[in-house]
């Protein structure tokens, strides 16, 4: 019985994130044992058994690597099948095991036994952990079963086409687990030898005919179906012995010939030709070739010399495009209805800003001692505004080119990728500005912190009284990042819950961040956003085009976008008589700008010279690390620097820094785990 799916139960030489590792020939013993297959490791209730998954031991040589891979098979409970569509669709990808009996030495996995493989929501951390069996009793005790633990290996699940094993799924001799479906292979092989030969002079006949190779092309064909020609036949002129009774003949048809009835009245007849036949084995090493490669086509191309097989392609189709329009190569896109959603809207397009400053000690109130004098509070009025400028997106085509395009709705896919381009030309000119040099004709046209001016203000290059400014150190580490993050919020004073965004690699980089134990700092973005203090974390690719720039923090619903009546994005389409021509249109005219002081915080990193940090080399025989000498890298162990040879005692992680004036590009490895 073909299997549902399959995929590494767990994989072997993978240090989990509590320092263990699971040796090759852990699991070894059980190869080809069949375990239940459960859902989320729960045991509490038979409808969580969606079926059985029977194991496969993996060694070191096996080219995806060491470990224990299994196949699954649902079965035809509700949860079964639930779960079956969960997984074939991708909604779930995941697997673990449950394992007890553990046997470890120097936090190495030596032997155990699986008692069930899950299907998990792949919501843990990435790689390997181990999770501890833990029972909490009702007097406050908590005991730790550490001879038993649940294994999450975070690889995805495969479709099961392996044929190196072969499961019977049903007692011998009992059909019942045969599939209802048939591979092409099972189809040909319960053919009698008759029908195979059909087969094989078919496929010889259609290659023939192709080429046009056969001198009675076009003359004969089946009256089958024909009801306008000789309609006054008899039955017994249709059953002369004469083959040619069977066939009629009219000069110029063009029709193809009937390939059964040929001039020797036999598939086996001495008249047909069989050198362009193929034989019983030739076809049977296509198939085989065909299942082993995953293409029918690719194997019989193989072949196609070897068994006189000429223009083999005509018998398959031309490629087909999956999709209906082109798919657009683009750089990621989330970021932007994050900023043109959270914005606030005016209808009005030249927006002015009032504030009063009251700050000042003049602004303070005062204390009145009798006989003196009462004096005016005087604070200062500010001001600012910004007026409207104008964005578009315009495109062609001939007419000749639309006419003759078929297959796309081009116009409808042309106007979506003027509206997705417009759209993040916004976004973009919102935070961070048009990036086009002041005197380019196509810049869309920023302030930059003028009391006055035209255009979208951007907050990367607005005013301190607006975008607070602050820079972290070239050398700033991830952990420092943060802490560096948490400090800026002090001044914010921005409405609501602020949204950061970052580059996707200095994402990562504060993501990737464990403890000495190799846990994680922060499980999800959640985690880190709470941390710094900010209600959302949204990545924005092209934060790498500008020089020093890390992070923006931000309330958009400080930011107003304004724009008069008619203003919003319009379409416009026109048809050029003189040049035969269609014109699109769309363009917006707004203006925007941050309306409350210190509602941005603009984050910088101080210019530095870039270091690569190389890796540290190690002498198992001797536990002896060796540390390089790299220009402008510090290598620690727990804190501490550390240089040359040094001899380890027990497993160590060993992180690298930048020093003074030096930093460490994102997306760079920092830190090497080695095990003694």
């Amino acid at each position: 019985m073909e299997a549902d799916f399959s995929g590494y139960a767990t994989r072997a030489d993978i240090r989990c994130s509590d320092g263990r590792t699971i040796t090759p020939d852990a699991f070894k013993h059980q190869d080809k044992i069949e375990v239940p297959l459960v859902w989320q490791h729960n045991h509490d209730s038979p409808q969580n058994v969606l079926g059985h998954a029977i194991l496969e031991h993996r060694d070191a040589s096996h080219p995806d690597g060491a470990g224990i891979y299994c196949y699954g098979f649902f079965n035809d409970t509700e949860a079964g099948q639930t779960t079956k569509a969960l997984v074939v669709h991708g909604d779930v990808k995941a697997l673990s095991i449950y394992a007890n009996g553990l046997v470890e030495k120097s936090k190495t996995v030596l032997h155990g036994a699986i008692r069930e493989v899950s299907v998990v929501l792949s919501g843990a951390n990435p790689g390997a952990f181990i999770d501890n069996i833990r029972l909490a009793h009702s007097d406050g005790d908590v005991e730790v079963f550490e001879d038993q633990a649940i294994i999450y290996t975070g690889l995805e699940i495969e479709h099961a086409e392996d044929d190196e094993f072969d499961y019977v799924a049903h007692a011998e001799g009992d059909d019942s687990g045969d599939s209802d479906e048939e591979s092409m292979k099972d189809i040909y092989d319960g053919m009698s030898e008759k029908q195979k030969e059909v087969v094989h002079y078919m496929i010889g006949a259609a290659i023939e005919q192709a080429e046009g190779g056969d001198d009675n092309e076009g003359v004969q064909h089946s009256d089958l179906g024909d009801e306008d020609e000789d309609k006054g036949d008899t039955d017994d002129d249709q059953n002369d012995n004469d083959t040619e009774g069977d066939l009629k003949h009219q000069e110029g048809d063009n029709m193809s010939r009937n390939i059964f009835d040929q001039a020797g009245g036999s598939l086996t007849g001495t008249a047909i030709d069989t050198s362009k036949r193929l034989t019983h084995s030739q076809l049977e090493a296509i198939v085989k070739k065909a299942k082993k490669e995953g293409s029918f086509k690719e194997a019989v191309l193989a072949h196609a010399a070897e068994y006189g097989i000429e223009n083999i392609e005509l018998l398959f189709p031309d490629a087909k495009a999956i999709e209906a329009t082109p798919q657009f190569i683009s750089r990621r896109m989330e970021w932007v209805a994050a900023v043109l959603n959270g914005t606030k809207h005016s209808p009005i397009a030249a927006v002015k800003t009032l504030l009063a400053d009251i700050t000042k000690e003049e602004a303070r109130a005062k204390g009145y001692i009798k006989g003196n004098r009462k004096e005016e509070e005087v604070f200062s009025l500010l001001g600012r505004s910004v007026r409207p400028s104008t964005i578009y997106k315009k495109q062609k085509l001939d007419r000749d080119d639309l006419l003759d395009i078929t297959d796309v709705n081009v116009v409808a896919w042309l106007k979506a990728e003027m509206r997705l381009m417009i759209e993040e030309e916004l976004a973009r000119a919102i935070l961070v500005g048009d990036g086009r040099p002041a005197n380019h004709p196509d810049k869309v046209k920023d302030p930059m912190g003028a009391i006055d001016g035209v255009g979208i203000r951007s907050i990367f290059h607005d005013d301190d009284l607006y975008a607070i400014k602050t820079e972290l150190p070239s050398n700033v580490d991830s952990r420092n990042v943060v802490k560096g993050l948490v400090r800026a919020m002090d001044d914010y004073r921005g409405s609501g819950g602020a949204t950061m965004f970052i580059s996707r690699a200095s994402l990562t980089d504060m993501m990737l961040e464990d403890d000495r134990f190799g846990r994680p700092l922060y499980a999800n973005k959640t985690e880190l956003a709470d941390k710094i203090g900010v209600s959302n974390i949204v990545t924005v690719d092209l934060f790498t085009e500008y020089d020093g720039l890390f992070a923006i923090i931000v309330s958009l619903a400080d930011y107003t976008i304004g724009s008069n009546r008619g203003g919003e994005l319009t379409s416009f389409e026109d048809f050029d008589i003189d040049f035969n021509q269609y014109k699109y249109l769309q363009e917006t005219r707004l203006s925007g700008g941050l309306t409350k002081p210190f509602s941005a915080i603009v984050v910088t990193r101080a210019a530095g010279t870039e270091a690569t940090a190389v890796a540290p080399s190690f002498d198992g025989a001797t536990s002896t690390l060796t540390v390089p000498d790299t220009e402008g890298v510090v290598y620690t162990i727990d804190g501490e620097t550390v240089t040359g040879d040094v001899v380890l005692s027990e497993p160590t992680e060993v992180r690298a820094e930048a020093e003074d004036g030096y930093y460490l590009p994102a997306g760079s490895t920092r830190s090497w785990y080695f095990q003694v």
